[in-house]
């Protein structure tokens, strides 16, 4: 019966075909909801990601980089005091209001400070160590390259704007710095602590970022340096500790990540509905043929069985198809700058979801042959 599922399923396509494309487009859907889901939620720890230090300082009980409040000074001092701790340096952090052209307005954004030297831990994966130099240049920003737009400075490269009451002149425009929420300006931390409004608090910054030396294990660091930390007030994650936190932050804390699981749901409903019907029409349209089986001595088990059998394939071919579209559609949206990423436990994820919404469409279509009985031939 298993081969016959099989060049049933071959010689009919016609019939399965659009249960196949069903399956194949929430496969589609779920997959790329996922891929954006996490490609957003991931730029909420852009400033962790696109950076190289491998231990973080900041204020206890910080969930993500935006939340950040100054802690003291002497925090260089505690990680420089670890011996598998071989560079420190500061990260500022604060909002600013941008002013460019006057028929755009002012738009809000994240100031980012940090130190322009060559080796550098802040965004050393993607600022060049020739951009960083130009950061040098007193009242010198970069920006993403796809933010200029919304900055109102087209493509043009040495544009000027004033950026909390200070006249700033855009040098250089990178790919990779866009952040949850805002538009992420990059500046020299020289420059970021002009931009603060309130002259107590320039020399005050809001992170410490630690390279370690190699074969260095950052949590072993982490847990020597946390007696100190809760005595000097200030807290230290690894790298991948505090990337993890921003996006599960933003992810849950704020909803929106409950209104993509929300939606996902939804897309499978939607999935399982169209799929069912489909299928239980391709089972219905061919029924003078199962009770022909069925009078030649095949049980409504082993009926059934072949059902869920074509329900398989139909939901392999799905995936498969559905899989193709969406690396092009991913092809696509990379390059247009959308925010997307691909999580292998995700993407496995979605697989089962897909294959899950094919097999139970399957069981829903052997309804139509519940009553099958040989006498349908005389029909």
């Amino acid at each position: 019966m298993v081969a016959l599922a099989r060049k049933t399923l071959i010689y009919e396509w016609r019939k399965f075909l659009p249960a196949a494309l069903a399956v194949a487009f929430s496969g589609l859907l779920l997959l790329m909801m996922t891929a954006l889901m996490f490609g957003i939620f991931s730029s909420a720890g852009v400033y962790v990601s696109r950076s190289g230090g491998d231990i973080w300082a900041g204020y206890p009980g910080t969930q993500t980089v935006e939340l950040g409040r100054p802690i003291p000074r002497d925090t260089e001092v505690w990680l420089h005091m670890d011996p598998a701790v071989v560079q420190v340096e500061p990260f500022q952090w604060l909002d600013g209001d941008w002013r460019g052209p006057v028929e755009r307005g002012s738009v809000s954004v994240f100031i980012s400070g940090i130190d322009p030297n060559p080796n550098g831990l802040m965004f050393s994966h993607v600022l060049s160590a020739v951009d960083r130099a130009r950061l040098l240049e007193p009242g010198a920003v970069i920006v993403d390259a796809a933010d200029l737009s919304k900055l109102g400075l087209g493509l043009g490269i040495g544009g000027s704007a004033s950026l909390n009451g200070h006249r700033v002149k855009i040098v250089a425009a990178a790919n990779g710095l866009r952040t949850l929420g805002g538009v992420n300006i990059v500046t020299s931390i020289a420059t970021a602590r002009t931009l603060v409004g309130d002259p107590a608090e320039r020399d005050k910054v809001a992170y410490y970022v630690a390279r370690l030396a190699p074969g260095a294990d950052p949590d072993a660091v982490r847990d020597r340096l946390a007696s100190v930390a809760a005595a000097h007030r200030f807290a230290v994650w690894t790298h991948d500790e505090f990337a993890y936190n921003a996006a599960t932050y933003w992810m849950f804390e704020t909803g929106a990540g409950l209104g993509f699981i929300f939606l996902s749901f939804v897309v499978f409903l939607v999935g399982v509905v169209i799929t069912s019907q489909t299928l239980f029409a391709a089972v219905a349209s061919s029924v003078r043929e199962y009770a022909m089986l069925n009078a030649l001595g095949a049980g409504i088990g082993a009926l059934r069985r072949m059902i869920l059998e074509q329900a398989f394939w139909v939901g392999t071919i799905g995936v498969i198809v559905g899989s193709v579209v969406s690396v092009s559609l991913a092809l696509l949206a990379h390059g247009q700058d959308v925010p997307i990423s691909f999580n292998y436990i995700a993407t496995v994820a979605c697989g089962v979801l897909v294959m899950a919404i094919a097999l139970i469409s399957g069981f829903l279509a052997v309804g139509a042959i519940n009553h099958l009985e040989p006498a349908t031939l005389l029909r």
